[in-house]
């Protein structure tokens, strides 16, 4: 008799969370691995913001909160999205959750039931597909290409889209890929998405700061849409919070009474103390944010250039976010000694025993002929990491 759930016995391991510990193991041991296997900024939480969290202890904010987040957060939340996307919502229509992961996953779990189809464009986050799983949905999962910048077309969704859809699961800017969706991509989007008003949208918009060209774009903006789409945030990217663990969700109503539910029997409310500090971070001025983009803009073009000049890889230029998504499927089939890359995850086993970096195989966001490298650190360390990737890729014959 299996011991544990069916459930839980389909649930894979993360492979983000897998590959950043092993990274982890093996510096602990004293070997020299550089990390661009982790989707967090480099930087340190902004001062402003660690004195909020500061004040709060000092204010005895070390009770129990509200499952659906405190008021004030709430407002701040929603004075955000009117300034920056022009969105108008509620503070009864925001849940704030314990990460952005936590608020897709109340999501899905309110939304989707067994045999209810889940349309997620590929390459994809590692647990979409997961927690659709773990819903008993069904993954339709659609192939993008390199040479569209891994961009679903309008003509791929609507052919995507049956009688059973329940949701689409968008990410932009998009990890793993850093593409961005430009207004007419998505308003061509939102015009299918219309005539098929039992589709609704989970917009996840973490990377919305860490953006290269121009103003971001939101589901929610377009007409008739607001009521369908989830928009899914959070303080992690922008901020440089990731431990702090708040994310958010902005939806309608009835949706949001479900997830408040949901969360009020798994893990009730997110961490007093961090709450308090994202007041500070998204009522902040806007600069400190500027600033780390800028810096990761420059990242972006140093990796780009750096990794285009190795000979056999192929690469999206990616326009926010902080990946890149190259394909390295023209090493398949090469070996080093005895050692013969067959897929994505040979190639990132290959690339930290021999080139003592930590990379993502593509094959856990849906694409194997891809590896995911992140360029959250510093120039010193993107440019010898992929100078040692470049060496290690001259060995396979």
């Amino acid at each position: 008799m299996e011991l544990l759930s069916e459930r839980l016995r389909r649930l894979k391991p993360s492979a983000t969370v897998a590959m950043n510990q092993k990274t982890k193991d093996l510096q602990a041991q004293g070997i020299d691995i550089i990390n661009l296997s982790v989707g967090e900024p480099d930087f340190n939480t902004p001062d402003h913001v660690k004195e909020a969290a500061k004040k709060a202890i000092d204010e005895n904010y070390s009770f129990y909160t509200p499952v659906a987040g405190y008021p004030e957060l709430r407002q701040a939340i929603v004075r955000k999205l009117k300034r920056e996307n022009n969105l108008e919502y509620k503070p009864d229509e925001i849940v704030v959750s314990n990460g952005a992961k936590h608020a897709i996953a109340n999501t899905i779990m309110s939304l989707v039931d067994k045999g209810d189809e889940v349309v997620i464009p590929s390459p994809y986050w590692v647990s979409y597909a997961d927690l659709v799983t773990l819903a008993e949905g069904t993954n339709v999962i659609v192939k993008t290409r390199l040479e569209d910048n891994f961009k679903m077309s309008a003509g791929m969704l609507e052919e995507a889209i049956t009688p059973r859809t329940k949701a689409l699961i968008l990410c932009s800017p998009s990890n793993p890929t850093g593409s961005v969706y430009s207004y007419e991509e998505m308003s061509a989007l939102a015009d299918v998405l219309r005539r098929h008003p039992q589709v609704f949208v989970i917009a996840d918009e973490i990377y919305e700061h860490i953006n290269f060209v121009g103003r971001h774009v939101s589901m929610a903006q377009f007409e008739g849409l607001r009521e369908r789409v989830i928009t899914v945030n959070g303080v992690s990217k922008a901020y440089a919070m990731t431990g702090w663990r708040i994310g958010y969700m902005a939806a309608a109503p009835w949706i949001v009474k479900a997830c408040i539910n949901l969360q009020g029997q798994f893990t009730t409310g997110a961490s007093s103390i961090a709450q308090r500090a994202s007041i500070a971070a998204l009522d902040g001025d806007p600069q400190v944010v500027e600033n780390m983009r800028q810096a990761f803009e420059r990242r972006k073009n140093l990796i780009v250039g750096l990794v285009s000049e190795i000979p056999g890889i192929r690469l999206a230029i990616p326009d926010g976010a902080f990946y890149i998504f190259p394909d390295v499927s023209a090493f398949y089939g090469k070996q080093y000694n005895g050692f013969v890359i067959k897929n994505s995850d040979d190639m990132s086993l290959f690339l930290l025993d021999q080139g003592h970096i930590a990379t993502v195989p593509g094959s856990a966001f849906g694409e194997d002929t891809c590896i995911r490298i992140s360029y959250a650190t510093s120039d010193e360390k993107i440019s010898e990491a992929i100078r040692r990737m470049k060496d290690a890729l001259a060995l396979l014959k």
